[in-house]
């Protein structure tokens, strides 16, 4: 008898597995959208409240450890009670997150509310990485987890294009206002159209199991289940991840997550701000953090592609390298708009680009009743380092150092990560 994850692996990619990927990769655009919302909104709150860059770096990192507490909290969440009630939980705290947001009164609050929205994304990608491998078959499935992560800087392109229009008209209050609404369009469409992940149901067995997954089976144009295949010894979830054969695994990608995260919310993070103080307007300010996310969106699109032919962990090595290099370019100035929208665009390519290539080094690396508990638990530490960045750089600019110093000391975490991976390629 053929097991669930056998007939999703051996089959052709169905209409319903294509829309559950589709609407993970829509998840994944939103949590773009709302984690940088806030850098869209950052020239305008510190016009408004005259705060200093040290300042504005620890609220434009609070959403970063909130996901890093919603990865470690809620992953393992996902693996007990389910990918499906995991998502619409986080929907919820985003949009309620977003929506506070728009009426906080002070530093203090909006930090807290930025904090809330932050458990929700973290949580959301540890469930959305883990249920696109799940109904992925075996040829496409790390095409199908970057094309996922992809969604995260079209988010940013397509939210970002709104935010900046709305702030050529109205104050930063108005990206959180369109962040709260856009996330809340998202629960009747998970709730309608997203089924259970078959693996997950198969793994966990709650009550209803085989119903379920012949319900779903029967939607993919698949013949029932006449029992469920024999189970296999539950795994113990976070204890497994950090002992045993697991642990140089967890330790080596969370190193690299760590690291390159730094760097990679550096350059999203401060972008708006920098360009901004450069005199430009903050709605053009806005514009070059789109561009970053064209090139975001490109490049994870070319290395979804380049999958088909090569190693995930070669492409993500070179990518990572990549980064480093054009981090390093971005902070040496530019002279008008234009350069500073191109050079962005080249490390948004870069950054970004490993960063989906690591969510696919997730997915391929943790087994099934482990996927969303370990993806979550190297997110989660991971997310240390991308609270880390921002507040780094802007103590490092509070102390005077250049820009050009700052960028070349960020851009090490990419290297860091690098060579990480490279470990993790020997250790294989």
């Amino acid at each position: 008898m053929r097991t669930p994850r056998q007939i999703l692996d051996n089959e052709p990619m169905g209409r319903l597995q294509i829309v559950a990927i589709t609407i993970c990769v829509l998840l994944n655009a939103l949590d773009g959208f709302d984690v940088l919302s806030i850098s869209f909104a950052s020239p305008g709150i510190a016009a408004e409240w005259g705060i200093d860059r040290g300042v504005l770096g620890i609220v434009l990192s609070m959403e970063l450890i909130g996901m890093a507490l919603g990865s470690i909290v809620i992953g393992p969440y996902a693996d007990r009670y389910g990918r499906r009630p995991t998502i619409l939980l986080c929907l919820v705290m985003m949009a309620a997150g977003m929506f506070l947001a728009a009426y906080a009164g002070s530093v203090t609050v909006l930090s807290v509310y930025r904090f809330v929205t932050g458990i929700g994304i973290g949580g959301m990608l540890a469930a959305t990485n883990a249920m696109t491998a799940e109904y992925a078959n075996a040829r496409f499935r790390n095409l199908a987890v970057i094309v996922m992560a992809t969604g995260y800087p079209v988010g940013v392109i397509i939210g970002g294009s709104i935010a900046s229009a709305l702030l050529a008209s109205y104050d930063w209050r108005s990206v959180f206002l369109f962040g709260a609404g856009a996330t809340a369009l998202f629960f009747p469409i998970v709730w309608f159209l997203l089924p259970e992940s078959i693996e997950y149901l198969s793994e966990r067995r709650p009550p209803g199991a085989l119903a379920r997954i012949n319900r779903t089976l029967e939607r993919m144009g698949h013949g029932p289940l006449a029992a469920l295949p024999e189970a296999t010894p539950a795994a113990s979830g976070i204890k497994l991840l950090i002992s045993g054969r697991l642990m140089k695994v967890t330790t080596l990608l969370t190193v690299a997550y760590f690291a390159h995260i730094m760097t990679f919310y550096f350059i999203l993070k401060w972008i708006p701000k920098l360009v901004a103080d450069m005199g430009f307007h903050p709605a053009e300010a806005g514009g070059v953090l789109v561009w970053a996310n064209v090139g975001g969106a490109t490049g994870s699109i070319v290395l979804g592609l380049l999958t088909q032919k090569f190693s995930v962990s070669g492409l993500l090595v070179g990518a990572l390298l990549g980064a480093a290099v054009t981090v390093t370019l971005f902070g040496q100035g530019q002279a008008d708009l234009t350069q500073l929208a191109l050079v962005a665009g080249l490390a948004g390519m870069f950054t970004n680009s490993a960063i989906v290539a690591m969510y696919a080094t997730f997915a391929e690396s943790f087994p099934t009743e482990l996927r969303a508990s370990g993806t979550g638990l190297v997110i989660g530490i991971g997310r240390g380092g991308a609270a880390l960045g921002p507040i780094v750089a802007g103590f490092m600019f509070e102390a005077h150092f250049s820009l050009a110093a700052v960028a070349f000391t960020m851009a090490c975490g990419s290297i860091i990560a690098a060579l990480a991976i490279m470990l993790l390629r020997t250790q294989r």
